[in-house]
C-alpha cells in the first residue's frame, strides 16, 4: 500500500463516491462554504494545495474560482472523528467564496422563534455576482 493510499483509505465516501467538505477561513475562523469532494477531488486538493470541489449540479470537478478568480489556497486538511467529513482550513483570495458576491456562503441568519422565524439577510455582498461571473 502506497503512502497515498493509506491516507485516502481512512476517508469514507458516501455511496456516491463523495465527502461532505467545509472550508474555513484559516486567519478568522468564518466557515466560509460547504461544498462536496471525490476521491479525484481532494487528491488534487492535496497535490496542488488550491482547493478542488465535485459539483453535484454540473457533474464534473469544480476547481475554485476557476471562473470568479476567487480561488482558496488550502493551508491545512482535517479529517472527521468518522472520517466522513473533510474540513479545508483556507485563504480565500479576493475575500469571496459565495457566488453571490458575499464572503460566506453562511449570510443568513434565523431570527425569531416558532412560526415568527424569518431568515435575515446580515452579510452584505462585496462584489456584484454579474461582475465575477461572465
Amino acid at each position: 500500500m502506497t503512502q497515498e493510499t493509506h491516507w485516502l483509505s481512512a476517508v469514507h465516501f458516501d455511496d456516491k463516491g463523495l465527502i461532505p467538505a467545509i472550508a474555513q477561513d484559516v486567519d478568522s475562523g468564518v466557515v466560509l462554504m460547504i461544498a462536496w469532494m471525490n476521491a479525484e477531488a481532494l487528491e488534487e486538493t492535496v497535490a496542488t494545495a488550491r482547493a478542488v470541489y465535485w459539483s453535484r449540479s454540473r457533474n464534473r470537478l469544480w476547481r475554485k474560482g476557476e471562473e470568479s478568480g476567487n480561488v482558496q489556497i488550502v493551508h491545512e486538511i482535517r479529517l472527521d472523528c468518522d472520517g466522513d467529513v473533510v474540513l479545508l482550513k483556507v485563504r480565500q483570495e479576493g475575500g469571496i467564496a459565495c457566488h453571490t458576491g458575499r464572503e460566506s456562503c453562511f449570510f443568513r441568519r434565523l431570527d425569531g422563534a416558532s412560526e415568527k422565524a424569518v431568515w435575515t439577510t446580515v452579510d452584505p455582498v462585496l462584489k456584484d455576482p454579474e461582475l465575477i461571473y461572465k
